[in-house]
């Protein structure tokens, strides 16, 4: 039971920090430092990958009209804009495909550790204070996801790419800044990083299933599930509060934040581990 309650905080934890652009990494690290699950080092680091797979799944479910390019209602209608939508993906994700799969073990073993996640964390939380201060007059050029050409999903991908190199960054947190860099406004630039996330994600989470094997314990399956089902029911609440907040404010809150959770995480190794 005891490991039943820390799956909750942690799938509390992963719906929250997945999608505001503060690090899951750099949180799951703290969280574990202090409330570490009792299992296998094998099946942790498969859980922190699969439990994600329930934040993927708000957002098929929350945006489903808007990424099914298929109408049955009254005969069978194509959607030829949400299959661009897809091939746009599909082209963010050729950098993390080439470059992040291939060496993702290898930038793990140098870069998954508290100093480069800290550093990560400060670092693009002065990113988001100066983008946010650069585009302060200035309009968007982008304010709907028709108008994301394939360079720019591209270059999006490239910043994704940095996310997985480097822990604490956070994938949306580095799409959603790349984004902004190339004019398109704050709701695209939300919905497109959601979206993205649903392959790299999924993919992710296949890739953890195979290399751990499905041969999980009756209790990791356990924890696996309330871990995975907890973060699709808070995911669903944050992607909403997130989508709400950003058409009245913009994303300075969030840098603040995780300059501050950087200089913690650096104190607390430091000072107290």
């Amino acid at each position: 039971m005891v490991e039943i309650l820390k799956a909750v905080l942690f799938g509390i934890v992963q719906g929250i920090t997945e999608w505001l652009p503060v690090s899951s990494t750099g949180h799951m690290i703290l969280v574990n430092e202090f409330v570490a699950l009792d299992v296998t080092p094998e099946f942790l680091d498969a859980f922190l990958v699969v439990i994600q797979f329930g934040s993927i799944l708000a957002v098929v479910v929350l945006f489903w009209n808007k990424i099914f390019p298929f109408d049955f209602k009254k005969k069978p209608v194509i959607k030829k804009d949400i299959f661009v939508l897809w091939f746009k993906i599909v082209v963010a994700c050729i950098p993390a495909i080439v470059v992040g799969l291939p060496f993702d073990d290898l930038f793990s073993e140098l870069f998954y550790n508290y100093v480069c996640v800290a550093i990560a964390l400060i670092v693009f939380g002065v990113l988001f204070l100066v983008v946010e201060n650069r585009n302060k007059k200035r309009k968007p050029r982008v304010t709907d996801l028709s108008g994301v050409t394939y360079p720019m999903a591209f270059v999006i991908g490239i910043w994704q790419l940095i996310a997985a190199i480097f822990p604490g960054t956070s994938r949306s947190g580095a799409t959603i800044i790349g984004a902004l860099l190339l004019g398109i406004s704050r709701t695209t630039a939300a919905e497109f990083t959601f979206f993205l996330a649903i392959p790299v994600m999924f993919g992710a989470s296949l890739l953890k299933l195979a290399k751990f094997g499905l041969a999980f314990s009756a209790s990791e399956w356990s924890i696996l599930l309330v871990g995975m089902a907890v973060a699709f029911g808070v995911s669903v609440a944050v992607i909403r509060f997130l989508m709400g907040y950003i058409k009245k404010h913009d994303f300075k809150i969030f840098g603040w934040y995780r300059i501050a959770l950087g200089a913690v995480v650096l104190a607390y190794f430091i000072f107290l581990a």
